[in-house]
């Protein structure tokens, strides 16, 4: 039914884990970054901004959808399912959705970039990024302190927030302090679909690979001093 254009990235395993918990049958079409294989033609007319994840909906005239968090609201609206139907509800979904869109994905990234990729390192970036993460996650335990979810029960909330604040070693953040937020994190980490999902496709490294993780790092600094950073 869904065809999943993908790469094991945070925003790539949001959708798999999202379609994981769904139990929406699917496709996985693994796209290598690194060839710029997100660039090509093809790809452009499913994702205008060469992006990885985009999904097409086979049952819905190949309707096509690029956008991390516009494909969670897409699958969460089509199956009624991981979102309240509510305004409120659905309205507190979505504040915590786009604090993910709007914040941990791209503070995260940057801290990726000057804290893993750059060769050149430059301490004032790699605090200032550093710092606002740990201030976003401290605004994440905040909301956990007393809600066991962000935004009541389960939702694409938490599966987008969690696909990135998981990778917290791989930016090099301090979590410690974080209680709540540790609470949470291992909490959505026993979740079946998570562990699944985050397998899909299959993670290419890990910060305690060693000379594997190298390696990646070499070819994904190539790709951002050319302004191809991964999603």
């Amino acid at each position: 039914m869904i065809d999943l254009y993908t790469a094991a990235t945070p925003n790539g395993h949001k959708i798999s884990i999202a379609l994981e918990e769904l139990g929406l049958p699917y496709t996985v079409h693994a796209l290598d970054l690194s060839k710029l294989e997100q660039r090509r033609p093809e790809f452009l007319k499913i994702s205008f901004n060469g992006r990885i994840p985009a999904i097409v909906d086979r049952e819905l005239d190949d309707f096509a959808v690029f956008e991390s968090g516009a494909i969670l609201v897409y699958l969460a609206e089509k199956t009624g399912r991981l979102m309240p139907s509510d305004t409120k509800g659905r309205s507190l979904v979505m504040q915590w959705l786009m604090f993910q869109m709007g914040g941990i994905g791209p503070m995260m990234g940057q801290a990726n970039v000057f804290f893993r990729y750059l060769p050149e390192k430059i301490p004032l970036a790699i605090d200032r990024y550093h710092g606002e993460v740990r201030r976003l996650f401290g605004v994440l335990d905040t909301r956990l302190a007393d809600h066991e979810y962000l935004a009541g029960d389960y939702s694409i909330a938490d599966i987008a927030n969690w696909a990135w604040v998981r990778t917290y070693r791989w930016s090099g953040v301090d979590t410690s302090g974080f209680e709540h937020l540790t609470r949470w994190k291992a909490l959505l980490a026993s979740r079946p679909a998570c562990q699944r999902g985050i397998e899909i496709p299959p993670r290419l490294v890990r910060p305690e690979d060693g000379e594997e993780a190298e390696k990646f790092i070499q070819a994904a600094r190539g790709m951002v001093q050319t302004g191809q950073k991964t999603d």
